[in-house]
């Protein structure tokens, strides 16, 4: 039996070709056998270009159907694929293809001749262009291409995507997943949210990390079902098309600016099965008011880039506000101490470790790394702190390494204040998560200036501009005469958290 990703999912796929696949903003209908047929000319068009079984293909481009595509095709032809955040600077993107050396590099037309000279200083081998409306070299010199494809095969272990996740030292890290961890996610989810082919997604996330582009793509996949298709978060368009849908995954902060609209109410979602939130924590009160308005519990989840999903609230049965449900069938969970690495008690406070089928394989050529995160058990250690309740539910308490989650993306301080730290003028920094109405926590830098030097906020976050990604970038900058620090020189995270933390909610 081939195991490719995509010919796991095939095997869902309806009888029926003609069957909707994906539905666009302007009602336009891409049915299930057009898209095979669109995916195998991508296939044989990479194969063109030489990529191989195991080779990598970078991609940074909006998100756009055809893009969609591409990471199907990338995965019928045997290829990685290595989705780049668009709001990636050019010296983030140097990282990533000096460290994965990909194949092809896809980018947008609009940076081609920037990200030119940084991909053949890597080693690119090939560089295309993808616009959201299909324009660029990559599908005009795939024109010719038959539209018959034999999957390549491949078996679980085999490598299908590597996902970057930023390092508390700065560095950041290619997490390895293979086929078996994508398509064992896809089916668990799949039974667990009962998605059937009845269903229609409505997707209006990124498609460049695990929320979109795994948990609900490849689920969609996997139950033969249907998706809306948002090339971006929108209210209006939002409530203008979910009452097409019968489910809608998102961040917190779709639900929350949701429930700003005026005319977001019970009736117009009526019709819906099922609102699923992941990617940062769930507020209870964004929880209870979303139930108050709409009668809709949003059942929230957890999983991580190197995991997939690893746990849910349950499709029937109470959906806990500020809990993250239990653990997936096949996935365990324990809790251990953070510094012996024992198991802990029921209730306890601890180290959430994770072991599944859903595990990545470690990290791009970082064996020491893999090696101190992956026990020889198998056990994953996430560094997320969490519980296990009576009742078994998940909580998750915070977080190790002082990750900020800023509307559903990752954002780490170090590689923040290194960035602020290289500022004319910057004695000191620290930057820190801060709750924040609609993203959930607001990226803040506490910053302390050297002797007569005064800074503004519009000048620093000015000079960040092409050095981080703007979800990266300060929400807010704080001016401090010094930090505070313990009898060891640290400084104080939690203190400073305590002091501001209702900076973004006055």
């Amino acid at each position: 039996m081939n195991e490719n990703l995509y010919s796991v999912l095939e095997s869902s796929f309806p009888e029926d070709r003609d069957k909707s696949f994906i539905i666009t903003a302007n009602n336009q209908v891409i049915s299930y056998g057009a898209m095979m047929d669109e995916t195998a000319r991508l296939a044989n068009g990479l194969v063109g270009l030489g990529l191989k079984r195991g080779d990598r293909v970078a991609v940074q481009v909006e998100k756009s159907i055809d893009a969609l595509f591409l990471y199907l095709a990338t995965v019928r032809a045997g290829g990685v694929f290595l989705p780049l955040n668009p709001a990636y600077t050019s010296n983030e993107v140097s990282y990533f293809l000096t460290d994965a050396r990909p194949h092809l590099l896809v980018c947008r037309p609009e940076t081609e001749h920037e990200l030119r000279s940084i991909g053949e200083a890597a080693g690119v081998v090939f560089i295309k262009t993808l616009s959201p409306d299909g324009q660029g070299s990559l599908l005009e010199g795939f024109k010719g291409c038959t539209s018959q494809f034999s999957t390549v095969e491949c078996q679980r272990d085999d490598l299908a995507a590597i996902l970057y996740t930023s390092g508390t030292t700065g560095r950041s890290k290619g997490a390895m997943l293979s086929h078996g961890n994508l398509s064992s996610n896809a089916s668990v989810l799949k039974d667990v949210w009962q998605f059937t082919q009845r269903d229609v997604l409505l997707h209006a996330l990124p498609i460049f990390h695990t929320h979109g582009l795994f948990t609900a793509t490849n689920t969609i996949l996997a139950a033969g079902a249907s998706m809306i298709w948002l090339n971006r978060f929108d209210t209006d368009k939002i409530l203008e098309l979910i009452g097409g849908a019968t489910s809608m995954m998102g961040v917190p902060t779709f639900y929350s600016r949701l429930l700003q609209h005026p005319e977001f109410n019970a009736l117009r979602v009526e019709h819906m099965r099922l609102f699923i939130s992941g990617s940062a924590p769930l507020s209870p009160e964004v929880h209870s008011e979303f139930s108050k308005r709409t009668g809709h519990a949003i059942l929230e989840r957890y999983g991580m880039t190197e995991t997939s999903m690893n746990t849910s609230n349950p499709y029937r049965g109470e959906r806990r506000a500020g809990t993250v449900g239990f653990p997936l069938p096949g996935v365990e969970i324990r809790i251990t101490d953070p510094v012996t690495g024992e198991p802990l008690n029921q209730g306890e406070v601890g180290m959430i470790e994770i072991r599944g089928p859903n595990v990545f394989k470690g990290y791009w050529e970082m064996p020491e790394k893999t090696a101190e995160d992956i026990r020889e058990s198998g056990f994953f250690v996430s560094g997320d702190l969490g519980k296990i309740d009576n009742d078994g539910y998940v909580h998750i308490v915070g977080r190790e390494k002082d990750l900020i989650i800023s509307g559903g993306f990752n954002v780490y301080p170090a590689e923040v204040e290194a960035a602020i730290d290289a500022i004319p003028g910057v004695a000191e920094c620290a930057v820190i998560g801060l709750p924040h109405p609609d993203f959930g926590e607001g990226v803040t830098a506490i910053v302390a200036c050297q002797e007569n030097t005064d800074l503004a906020q519009e000048v620093l976050v000015a000079k960040l501009e092409g050095e981080l990604a703007r979800f990266k970038q300060p929400k807010s900058v704080i001016f401090v005469s010094n930090l505070p620090r313990n009898s060891m020189g640290k400084i104080q995270k939690k203190e400073l958290r305590e002091k501001y933390k209702d900076a973004y909610l006055k």
